[in-house]
């Protein structure tokens, strides 16, 4: 196989088949469904707009503000035995979807960026948190659990967005064909056209200048 084929079919497979996931903190998406991970602990994460959307559920991002669910299905049966503190602040980190622990601990008042607390308790089942979101931006979100017996804290951040629901798939269509047709200029002799025409272009200056 040509070298450039040999690029071309790469390229489209990352591209289109695995396209990259935005980096969302602790929240990612795992065999069709999205997995919060609160240092060892796992559990399923959903997100529903009951009144505007009925029982679709979102992985982070949610299309618009409004009453808004957040659920963890846990997974890991010990989460129901411990106290989960959940908190929603705005995010002014300024790192947008990459925002990270560290970037939540470097504010200097949590308290005055939140807009809504609940604070450690322990529910045994599954945890679910309602706010109503009066208008779209960028929110993090903060779990924290403390292990039994040791007391060690486990914090989980996932940045999200409220009024965005992604570009879904056609910037990856986009890109295919764009990749298709750079495999269709180097499958057809394209870039070696190229060259001899830029080989003559720097023979005729050369030509030209040496007349002059």
């Amino acid at each position: 196989m040509h070298p450039h084929q040999t690029l071309f079919i790469a390229l489209l497979l990352m591209a289109v088949a695995s396209p990259p996931a935005a980096a969302h903190g602790s929240v990612t998406p795992e065999d069709d469904v999205c997995i919060i991970r609160v240092g060892y602990y796992k559990a399923h994460f959903k997100i529903y707009l009951p009144r505007s959307n009925g029982h679709r559920d979102y992985c982070e991002d949610v299309p618009g503000s409004g009453e808004t669910i957040f659920v963890m299905e846990y997974e890991h049966s010990g989460l129901g035995d411990v106290p989960i503190d959940f908190r929603i602040v705005r995010n002014i980190t300024g790192q947008g979807v990459f925002t990270n622990l560290e970037d939540v601990q470097a504010i200097d008042n949590l308290d005055a960026v939140t807009v809504v607390h609940h604070a450690a308790a322990v529910q045994p089942d599954v945890f679910t948190l309602m706010y109503n979101f009066e208008e779209d931006g960028e929110f993090v979100g903060i779990v924290t659990v403390h292990q039994p017996g040791t007391d060690t804290p486990y914090t989980a951040v996932f940045p999200f967005e409220v009024g965005f629901a992604g570009f879904g798939w056609w910037p990856w269509f986009a890109l295919a064909a764009v990749l298709l047709q750079v495999n269709y200029f180097l499958m057809n002799g394209g870039l070696a056209r190229w060259r001899k025409r830029q080989r003559r272009r720097k023979l005729t200056v050369v030509a030209g200048t040496d007349n002059a």
